[in-house]
């Protein structure tokens, strides 16, 4: 394998809107996106963060990013450049779902950076890589290059695109749902195929990116952890096969639903995804920790995610765990399905922290009566936390008790290193009488009793809140319930309950 001519990223800002506090260098909680240019520059500036991603998926977006960035802060990026040293890379809205003409203006964007940066004395080209979300498909990563190099070549005396600066864009694909995570490598077997018959060269690497939060609020949280160590796996003998490097992305939240990645403990977090070379740093961890916290996490992030290495499955031991996270998904499904309506009322009143564009999720499955709506993965977290039943019990005392009964659970154990302690976490903020008023009231809640009973029984004590910070969470649950019931905003409770817990979802 040739050597990558290009620093790899290990930490990538994101405009998650997963913050409970005021960030650092704001007046206050909610960031309209006229002020994320300045969050960009502070991210690399103060922070330490080699990536920055640029959402156009779901949220409103500053278009001209780069001339601002480059009028406001150019002796910066002088001395820093965008595309060697920081990395700006945008998220492209999926044309599956946004159907409007974003995709297009983001394009166009990135074809003209190349020489709005040559023209300024700036390193070129800035912007030379795309994210798409939801790829489910080669196809679907090769029709972006292939849209992308013919807006490069356009051939019109308005257009000025220098030629030679940019004509190939790279793809960063994302892959949100359990089994797309798992059959990955298929995906990416078929697009360095056809991406060699179609361009005649071979991308110089990959940089596959599995989500966290998204899986995790279809499927649940252990066949997500599960699912991702699978993908690593292959990635490393998919590598070895193809002689082509890969750089696995992860996206994580704080809470351990939405991957667990907080500044207190990188080097857990480091442990638990070895094989990835870069993760998401979203707004919770920036913002709910203290600023030196931060700093030092991401210098630890920066320092240990290059020296780790994934830890590699046997065909057997695959087979397995895909056997083993079935029982898990199942009751997942099945209790989400009942307990959707309620969260989705609560979850209309959680502040927000961004400018959103209207964007509708289906809960990833379908039954007889059709497709259950739910909220978003940070909100939907941060209902059942606020509520003090948070997400990662839901199934899991279910499946770790067919787990136990079907002899899979050491085997578990040994891929989600972290597991008792993600659920000691979970449990420091579950709330029992809240719990215990909902199933007598909504026959759905009644199964995440059992869930309870038996991941008590795995972790060998009851879940208590044990500091301050979780018994003041307790209280704060029990009053929301009670403003909830009687029909009151409860958004305040939910802002105070996040603080507490340090991530709104």
């Amino acid at each position: 394998m040739k050597k990558v001519a290009r620093k790899i990223p290990a930490t990538m800002a994101t405009q998650h809107p997963d913050h409970a506090a005021r960030p650092f260098w704001h007046t206050e909680n909610f960031i309209p996106t006229i002020e994320e240019a300045k969050e960009l520059f502070l991210s690399f500036s103060d922070l330490g963060i080699s990536e920055y991603k640029w959402d156009w998926e779901g949220k409103l977006v500053d278009e001209a990013i780069l001339e601002r960035l480059m009028a406001q802060y150019y002796e910066y990026f002088k001395k820093h450049p965008l595309g060697k040293e920081k990395f700006l890379t945008f998220r492209l809205p999926n044309p599956k779902v946004e159907t409007e003409f974003r995709m297009s203006r983001a394009l166009m964007g990135i074809a003209s950076s190349a020489g709005l940066a040559k023209q300024v004395g700036m390193h070129t080209p800035p912007l030379f890589e795309v994210i798409l979300p939801m790829t489910e498909s080669a196809e679907e990563m090769l029709a972006i290059q292939e849209a992308f190099r013919e807006i490069a070549n356009l051939k019109h005396p308005l257009n000025r695109f220098e030629k030679g600066l940019l004509n190939h864009v790279l793809m960063v694909p994302l892959f949100e749902q359990v089994s797309t995570i798992i059959n990955s490598d298929k995906i990416l077997e078929k697009y360095l195929h056809e991406h060699k018959k179609i361009f005649g060269f071979n991308p110089p690497y990959l940089r596959p990116y599995v989500a966290r939060s998204d899986p995790a609020l279809n499927s649940g949280i252990v066949p997500t952890v599960i699912a991702i160590k699978i993908a690593l796996s292959r990635y490393t003998k998919f590598a070895k096969k193809h002689k082509i490097d890969l750089f696995p992305v992860i996206g994580c939240g704080a809470l351990p639903f939405r991957g667990g990645l907080y500044p207190l403990r990188p080097e857990r977090f480091i442990k638990e995804y070895q094989g990835i070379r870069t993760v998401t740093i979203q707004s919770a961890f920036r913002y709910d920790y203290p600023k030196a916290t931060v700093i030092k996490a991401i210098k630890a992030l920066e320092t240990g995610l290059p020296k780790s290495k994934a830890v590699i499955m046997t065909a057997e031991e695959e087979k397995q765990l895909i056997e083993a996270i079935k029982p898990f998904e199942a009751a997942y499904k099945q209790t989400v399905e009942g307990i959707a309506p309620l969260v989705n009322d609560l979850a209309k009143h959680i502040p927000k922290r961004r400018e959103r564009v209207q964007h509708i999720g289906l809960f990833g499955y379908s039954r007889g009566m059709g497709k259950v709506s739910l909220p978003r993965a940070i909100s939907f977290t941060a209902v059942l936390y606020s509520l003090g039943i948070p997400p990662e019990l839901i199934g899991t005392g279910r499946g770790l008790a067919a787990a136990r009964k079907a002899g899979n659970l050491e085997l578990l154990e040994k891929h989600y290193k972290n597991l008792k302690h993600d659920l000691y976490f979970a449990g420091k903020f579950f709330y029992r009488q809240g719990l215990v008023n909902l199933a007598k009231k909504y026959p759905a809640w009644k199964d995440i009793i059992k869930d309870v009973e038996e991941i008590e029984k795995y972790l060998g004590k009851p879940f208590t809140p044990k500091y301050l910070n979780e018994q003041e969470h307790q209280l704060v649950s029990a009053r929301l319930h009670k403003q909830f019931r009687n029909g009151k905003n409860a958004g305040k409770l939910i802002e105070q309950a996040a603080i507490l817990r340090h991530s709104m979802g």
